[in-house]
């Protein structure tokens, strides 16, 4: 059997593993380390096979690698399948198919191996960077397709790259018609439904002190939100998230309440509503963001209001999700609590805690109204020495007990829980909501961009008669944090990362910029799914699906023939521009007329020769003829006098061949 270097120029091969590496390597980086060196390894050996004319490996050990890669794998990731060892495994294997390559067949494999796996980038990102590479690397593909289909020799990178760009234009109208009007389904394009349980960056279902400040390490965007008028103050953008009722001495879980519906006579809205669209970016949770407080307006098939005023969705968040929402910034929720919930919002466990109980107690005792004793709080967090900072201490069993009276120095979360303990040590009812708060101002689009930095907790209590009240000790001890964002509330010296501490105007207006067109990235491509496919196909009268498939087979066709129509066009010989060969033509026509063809390996003067032998009648003409034609094709500068003698001979022909 023939080696593949008998098969591929060296060139070639050498191109073929540069585009597959160029295709790898952003793999390598969520690889395994064993993984990673593998394909590198294996790679290398195969420039060493060719370079040093090796042989291949025997089949045995071939076989060996093969069921070592997939051992590999599995005690990698406990699985072969799904989103990260599926690809894991493709990358594998590729790799080890260059082992093999011996013959066309096997290039081939290669070459549309590559094609396969571009794909699985979207599985990690679909960012813009990311269509940008992906594209790069199918012009590269291409190339390397069109290469291969010359073994005897590399043909030059620039004539290869100029034929795969045009092909890839070619296809790019049928792509446009199958992206706009092949029907859209439910659910994510890039998804694995194995790997929908990956942990995502964001708010968790539970909430423990030092969880939200570990989220200002990320500047990954939770969503953007455009407003239908204005943007409200700082001091209204509470995002709100789940909420928890349940605390075990460290940690606050959600109730049973966040699993029943709202009833929507138990809001009563006292300010103007605040109508917009937010984007939310996928979580893989069951909750939706909204601004406090969600109105019942904003509820639909697709989402649902919880009895504590959540927006949930009846499904994980596994897509970039739209939708339209109707919020209150003002507001009364709850005038009269049921025993239930009055009993849940002032649970504590027992043997937590002491301290902050007797401290409750004497505050109790000195403010016997509850308005009073929430301001002696809020008033104790503001006056005496309590810190707002990114690297609290541990807290240990009784974890509130040493905030308050050791350790003086927390995040959002630890204010919260420790003035919610505090509530229902004194009697009050009180519950834990997470979210976000804040946001940049994009001015490019006018839209609010909130960011996993953003995330916040605060606290609700019940008061009679005015139901549950919204209460931010964050906002006692950092009033920057709620006005002016969270890279304003902290130092530098309190180890910020890079995108808040060193945020400067030029900083600024590039993220802008940026998010700006990731946005327009994500709302017409990577958002562009059935809900947004109707709205934008009803325009044209397109929105059911039997008009859309009638529409692209329509587009497809008539794209596709006048594909063909232009490369039957460019296919086709060049029309002839010289007058002499114009007019010999159209006399071979008249000649044909009287049984007299010129063969191709004839020449004119044979030909006019055989004319004459043939009929001596047209001798003299065919003499003149070929007499003009011959000084006409052969003279450097065109002669009119000799054109009308060979046409001139033309028309004579034409009269006999009329007789």
């Amino acid at each position: 059997m023939s080696s593949v270097v008998d098969y591929l120029p060296r060139t070639t091969l050498f191109r073929l593993l540069a585009v597959m590496s160029l295709v790898i390597a952003p793999h390598l980086t969520r690889l395994p380390l064993w993984a990673s060196a593998s394909v590198v390894a294996i790679v290398l050996c195969r420039v060493a096979i060719a370079l040093r004319q090796w042989p291949f490996p025997p089949g045995l050990l071939k076989a060996a690698l093969t069921i070592g890669a997939g051992v590999g794998i599995f005690l990698s990731y406990g699985r072969i399948n799904g989103q990260q060892p599926g690809v894991a495994l493709l990358v594998i294997m590729l790799s080890l198919k260059l082992l093999e390559m011996r013959a066309r067949r096997d290039v081939m494999v290669v070459v549309f191996l590559m094609y396969f796996l571009l794909v699985t980038h979207f599985l990690f990102s679909q960012e813009i960077w990311t269509a940008a590479y992906l594209l790069v690397c199918m012009l590269a593909i291409t190339t390397v397709l069109i290469d291969v289909h010359h073994p005897g020799r590399a043909l030059p990178i620039r004539g290869l790259l100029g034929n795969a760009g045009r092909m890839l234009l070619h296809a790019a109208p049928v792509a446009a018609l199958l992206f706009v009007l092949f029907p859209r389904v439910p659910g994510p394009l890039w998804g694995l439904p194995s790997d929908s349980g990956a942990a995502q960056t964001g708010l968790s279902d539970s909430m423990t002190p030092g969880e939200i400040s570990n989220l200002i390490q990320s500047d990954a965007v939770a969503f953007r939100v455009e407003f239908d008028g204005q943007i409200p103050p700082p001091q209204q953008l509470y995002w709100r998230g789940p909420i928890f009722w349940v605390f075990d001495g460290r940690s606050w879980k959600p109730g049973i309440q966040s699993t029943q519906e709202a009833d929507p006579k138990r809001i009563s809205k006292v300010g103007g509503a605040v109508s917009y669209e937010l984007t939310l970016e996928p979580m893989r949770r069951h909750w939706l963001l909204a601004l406090d407080l969600p109105s019942p307006l904003s509820v639909d098939q697709e989402r649902r209001l919880s009895a504590d005023f959540q927006l949930v969705s009846p499904k994980p968040i596994r897509e970039r999700l739209r939708y339209r929402a109707i919020s209150y910034t003002q507001y009364q929720l709850n005038r009269q609590l049921t025993a239930f919930e009055s009993r849940s919002a002032r649970r504590l466990p027992r043997g937590f805690n002491p301290r902050t109980r007797a401290l409750a107690e004497r505050l109790r005792q000195q403010h016997p109204r509850d308005p009073d004793l929430i301001a002696a709080v809020l008033r104790m967090f503001r006056e005496q020495a309590f810190y707002y900072t990114l690297r609290p201490p541990g807290l240990g069993r009784h974890s509130v007990d040493e905030f308050l009276f050791e350790t003086r120095s927390g995040f959002c979360e630890h204010y919260a829980s420790a003035f919610a303990v505090l509530m229902r040590a004194a009697g009050i009812p009180a519950r834990i909501v997470t979210g976000y708060q804040g946001g940049q101002r994009n001015r490019l689009g006018d839209y609010l961009v909130v960011r996993q930095a953003d995330a916040h907790a605060w606290t609700e209590v019940w008061l009679k008669g005015r139901g549950w009240v919204r209460v931010d000790p964050t906002a006692a001890v950092s009033p920057e944090r709620i006005e002016r964002g969270i890279d304003n509330a902290l130092s530098a010296a309190e180890g910020l990362p890079d995108f808040l501490a060193q945020r400067g105007n030029w900083r600024l207006q590039w993220e802008a910029r940026w998010d700006w067109i990731n946005a327009q990235w994500n709302g017409w491509f990577l958002g562009y799914g059935p809900e947004l496919q109707r709205q934008f196909l009803r325009r044209f009268g397109l929105d059911e699906i039997r008009n859309m498939v009638l529409a692209l087979t329509v587009g497809v066709t008539t794209v596709l023939a006048l594909v063909g129509i232009v490369s039957l066009r460019r296919s086709a010989p060049p029309p002839l521009r010289d007058p002499a060969l114009v007019l010999w033509k159209k006399l071979g026509k008249r000649l044909r007329r009287l049984g007299m063809i010129q063969h191709p390996e004839e020449g004119p003067r044979d030909f006019a020769e055989r004319v004459c032998d043939a009929r001596p009648d047209l001798a003299i003409t065919m003499q003149v003829a070929l007499d003009a034609y011959l000084r006409l094709r052969y003279l450097q500068h065109p002669d009119a006098k000799l054109e009308q003698q060979l046409a001139g001979a033309i028309r004579q022909l034409g009269a006999r061949s009329a007789r």
